[in-house]
């Protein structure tokens, strides 16, 4: 084989040829330069974010030279689903195959005797498959016009996925053919990362092609993550919002994605989870399911993604902050893919970052400091005040230039700036006086004078600058920020061999021969919450306090409702109802639906002058409604409901129902009520009969009849002398609410 088989096709008509074999009526970007660089026997390096088209720069050139080009791919899980999509171009199967460790010894023979043959254009592999000495020796003697590593990005431990084995590839190629052209890809590369895929795969003078990372479509936002309930209410709220469009949540954990799954599904969101620990048939259900639209929304673990093309993802939410820039922007770059629409939110809380640093506890030391410069490049960005858009190129080694994107966060709504030419000045008399050998955080300490055991191993507290910024009044977020911020000027750089250490560049001389005025965005500052960990919300229910006006008419309504039908006042509406809906404001039978132990029925039959007076006190008293939204929980509208029927029904008793679900005797009775009160009977006979005689009952029924209140202590002060207990007065409750409220 050789270059020159190569060369002769790259004077076809690629247009034509591409419309022939895929179907396209013509190149996007630089397609139809890389496609001539791979088919002139040059090495080449493509960055190309999702949605570039970065297969086809591979997959033409396969189909239009001699041989079978080798195609590295890291994840075994996908190659079934591309070399689908290749045959699916082609009237013939062989033209395309796969071979891993998923094949039986039939179908790899099968795989090998088509390659033999000369029939197959496209072979893709994993990196472990070309290891194998038996694949070596086979590969050898077959004819390769070229090999194409996808994921470059893997090869640098820089990356967002480094796997040891694509270290491996170029001994691999050497000792298979060492003549083989070679085409590397990515969608994520920063510069160090680029360095790093160019050294180890050894590419010889490489045709390089970087495609700008900017999706000017994608709108940014970060939000401030606060108590779990509010942030799936958020979550939900905006998913509404976008009724119908395709999304995706990414979390840290498998147990994450079931739980908010289940949490959108009660929400009326047709979603389910993704992840690793799934059978792989009901992965493959599923994906199909979100690439069908038979679901809107696939909350998932970062397993799931790569590989998928549907264009039309509206919207990536992240529930929890990702390890890396890099991840950020390739799950990010799910959204939008045909041009339209796409919105990106990141949910943020500095808890977040500490899950992460322990996920790294158990590494080496080496990969737990690249981990720990990856994580504090995410918080930088998520912290920072400055456009969105211009940070994520930056990072990516390309220029905005535009001040103001227009579709992020920051950019809509821009911080105050601050005059900050000394704070500059002392940060660059700093990095000279270390003679631009540390990184930013060691930068800030001698800023702050701030002396750790390595300042002094240095003698570092001796210099001019340590302590140099005490003066500003700053803390260390400022001159972090600070530092940032000099780097997109173009002021500071990091460097790329030794990785992180900050060094001046030629526009920061210029400045410290000339100090200017220079202006920048401070930093956000979000506050911890509490109990923002991964555990999804199940309760329902806030700590809004209730209106204590509306809450007293309210009740003497329901005592007018009452003596109209002749029923004690709880059967017409529980106390705690009437709480939620002086919270609520619930000013439509459809609102009043929403409440707490009000079913559809109960508000038909007894809601109309409830709402009508809950709107005419709103309106009399200039009320904002807290919110029109109110979220279903998992726990109380679904799960927990259904189970308590059920084991009801079964006759269990009342005290293993409520240890099944770790519940109280007494919570559980509470949970019942709500049931009943919502217009679902529950029979308590089996357990009534063992509790309380018939006459006991009865007396029990005939005191209810007659009630005003709710109040259980009035009960139990009535029937105290006859050894009966408030339970067994909440259970006679709840069969009296059973045979007359529904």
């Amino acid at each position: 084989m050789g270059a020159g088989n190569i060369t002769a096709k790259s004077k076809l008509n690629l247009k034509k040829e591409l419309l022939e074999h895929f179907g396209f009526d013509g190149f996007k970007g630089e397609q139809e330069k890389i496609i001539k660089s791979i088919l002139s026997g040059q090495d080449t390096f493509v960055i190309m974010p999702t949605g570039g088209g970065k297969s086809l720069c591979y997959q033409l050139p396969a189909i239009l030279s001699e041989g079978v080009a080798i195609i590295v791919s890291p994840l075994i899980a996908l190659m079934k689903n591309q070399v689908d999509l290749i045959r699916s171009y082609s009237s013939r199967d062989n033209v395309a195959h796969f071979l891993n460790s998923t094949l039986s010894k039939a179908q790899q023979k099968k795989v090998k005797s088509d390659l033999l043959d000369g029939r197959t254009k496209m072979l893709y592999v994993a990196p472990e498959t070309l290891t194998k000495q038996e694949n070596i020796s086979f590969f050898s003697d077959i004819n390769i016009s070229f090999v194409a590593v996808d994921e470059a990005h893997c090869i640098s431990e820089w990356g967002h996925d480094f796997r040891p084995e694509y270290r491996k590839l170029r001994d691999m190629i050497d000792e298979i053919k060492p003549d083989l052209p070679i085409i590397a890809l990515t969608a994520t590369a920063t510069p160090k990362v680029q360095d790093d895929i160019v050294k180890n795969l050894a590419l010889r003078n490489p045709e390089i092609f970087i495609s700008s990372f900017n999706r000017s479509n994608l709108y940014y936002e970060i939000v401030p993550k606060g108590q779990k309930e509010q942030t799936l209410k958020s979550i939900v709220k905006f998913i509404h919002s976008m009724k119908g469009k395709s999304g995706i949540i990414y979390t840290l954990n498998r147990k994450t994605t079931e739980e908010l799954a289940s949490t959108l599904q009660a929400n009326g969101i047709t979603a389910v989870a993704y992840h690793a620990g799934l059978e792989g048939p009901l992965r493959a259900q599923r994906q199909d399911q979100f690439l069908m639209e038979e679901v809107d929304v696939i909350v998932a673990t970062i397993a799931f993604g790569m590989g998928i093309d549907k264009p039309d993802v509206r919207f990536v939410i992240h529930y929890n902050m990702p390890k890396s820039l890099e991840n950020y922007y390739q799950e990010t770059g799910r959204a939008g893919r045909d041009g339209l629409e796409g919105k990106c939110l990141l949910y943020y809380s500095h808890k977040d970052v500490q899950k992460l640093e322990h996920l790294m506890r158990d590494k080496p030391l080496s990969e737990r400091e690249m981990g720990a410069q990856l994580i504090a490049e995410t918080v930088a960005y998520v912290e920072s005040g400055v456009c969105r858009r211009r940070l994520l190129l930056h990072y990516f080694g390309e220029e905005y230039k535009q001040e103001n994107c227009g579709n992020c966060d920051n950019c809509l709504h821009p911080k105050e700036k601050l005059d900050v030419k000394d704070s500059v000045k002392i940060v660059l008399d700093t990095i000279n006086e270390l003679d631009e050998r540390f990184g930013i955080e060691y930068i800030v300490n001698i800023i702050l004078g701030k002396a750790n055991p390595q300042i002094h191993t240095f003698r570092h507290e001796k210099l001019k600058s340590f302590g140099s910024g005490l003066v500003m009044g700053m803390e260390a977020n400022f001159w972090n920020s600070l530092i940032r911020q000099m780097m997109l000027e173009g002021m500071v750089r990091k460097d790329i061999e030794e990785y992180g250490l900050m060094k001046i560049t030629e526009k920061g001389r210029k400045f410290l021969k000339k100090p200017y005025a220079i202006k920048v965005a401070m930093n956000h500052q979000y506050e911890d919450v509490a109990d923002d960990d991964d555990e999804v919300a199940s309760g329902g229910g806030g700590t809004a306090a209730a209106d204590p006006v509306l809450f007293e008419m309210l009740k003497d309504l329901r005592r007018q409702v009452a003596k109209e039908k002749n029923l004690p006042p709880f059967v017409i509406f529980l106390e705690n109802s009437l709480e939620d809906m002086s919270i609520s404001y619930p000013t439509t039978l459809e609102e009043l639906e929403k409440i707490q132990g009000v079913s559809k029925g109960k508000a038909m039959r007894y809601g109309r002058k409830f709402v009508d007076l809950i709107a005419k006190y709103v309106e009399e008293n200039d009320i904002t409604k807290p919110d029109d939204f109110v979220m279903k929980s998992v726990v109380n509208k679904s799960g927990m409901k259904v189970f308590i029927i059920q084991n009801i029904d079964k006759k269990i008793p009342l005290e293993t129902i409520a240890k099944n679900k770790d519940l109280s005797l007494q919570d559980l009775l509470v949970e019942m009520e709500t049931i009943v009160a919502s217009g679902t009977k529950l029979n308590l006979d089996y357990t009534l009969e063992q509790e309380l005689d018939e006459n006991e009952q009865e007396d029990i029924f005939d005191y209810f009849r007659g009630s005003h209140d709710d109040n259980l202590e009035h009960a139990f002060e009535e029937f105290k002398d006859r050894d009966v207990s408030i339970e067994q007065l909440q259970m006679m409750r709840i069969k009296f609410l059973s045979e007359y409220g529904n």
